[in-house]
């Protein structure tokens, strides 16, 4: 176990390293960010200074190793527009997105087992069917579209949930199923999957024939065998969502990291961008290995191949 553990934390690592070498590449290969920064009235001898006064006259790799040592003891720098330190902004709207995905994945949960189980008792008849439509629809239609349409239907024709902010649990209750539906088919077909192997294995059988409760075999014997991937799956769809609360946060305007970073790109603050790019990507990376983590320790399989 310790050595696919330090082997998964050598990937992990590696990948940040990457992660961090775009986060800093992007804004830099957008364009000149001296001239951005100094305005478009601004002369050539105003672009300089501004240059020197950010260090974006020094070369690349210095600009990257001086801003990578200054991430790893916490300073990402400070906003451009608000001259607060970035870290403070990101952590004080951190758990806004965190929520919003936590609810996110309870819907995705609560929607995509029972779904499953269902599809799985009833393979190729019409429940199975209409569970595989439902999951369809989910990864097809367009996460913000699908918002605007609980918008219209929820909040604007029916009035029963607000339509934007954060200051109650309904507030969360739109953005929470528009989000949780991009996560849902994985889940269900992952349930879907594990059901029906699990129903066709031999201590099923035995069970069934011992005359066991049907209900008993169903949910205590066989759901409780295939539910142990969606445990690993769970961190890596907590990522994905963690990184998909952008668009999101800013339709409904969720006082987040996403609508910080929306916020950012408009007004062209680059430290700050820069940095949520950067910290969601960590996080994606973090929960990824804890899910790897999590399926060597279900599976001892994985961690011996």
């Amino acid at each position: 176990m310790a050595k696919f553990l330090l082997h998964r934390l050598y990937i992990a690592i590696l990948v940040a390293i990457t992660v961090s070498v775009i986060a800093f590449s992007l804004l830099r290969l957008s364009g000149d960010l001296a001239a951005e920064l100094a305005g478009e009235d601004a002369s050539e001898e105003e672009i300089a200074q501004t240059a020197k006064q950010y260090g974006l006259d020094r070369p690349l790799y210095v600009q990257y190793f001086d801003w990578a040592g200054d991430a790893l003891t916490g300073d990402l720098g400070r906003s451009l527009f608000t001259n607060e330190p970035v870290v403070e902004m990101i952590f004080e709207r951190i758990g806004v997105t965190i929520k919003l995905a936590l609810y996110a994945i309870f819907v995705s949960l609560i929607v995509a087992i029972p779904l499953g189980v269902l599809a799985s008792v009833r393979p190729n008849t019409l429940i199975d069917r209409m569970a595989l439509g439902i999951a369809v629809f989910g990864q097809a239609i367009p996460n913000f579209y699908f918002a605007l349409l609980l918008i219209l239907l929820f909040a604007v024709n029916l009035r029963w949930l607000p339509i934007s902010g954060n200051d109650s649990f309904a507030n969360f209750i739109l953005p929470a199923f528009t989000l949780g539906l991009g996560a849902m088919p994985q889940f269900m077909r992952l349930t879907r999957s594990g059901m029906l192997d699990v129903l066709d294995s031999d201590f099923i059988r035995t069970a069934r024939a011992k005359g066991l409760n049907p209900r008993r075999v169903l949910f205590k014997h066989a759901l409780r065998n295939a539910i142990l991937p969606i445990v690993s799956l769970m961190a890596v769809v907590l990522g994905f969502l963690l990184g998909g609360t952008v668009i999101i946060e800013s339709i409904f305007a969720l006082n987040g990291v996403g609508f910080l970073a929306f916020e950012s790109i408009m007004r062209q603050d680059f430290p700050v961008v820069q940095s949520i790019v950067f910290i969601l990507s960590l996080s994606y990376i973090v929960l990824t290995l804890l899910s790897d983590l999590i399926n060597a320790q279900l599976d001892p399989r994985i961690r011996l191949g």
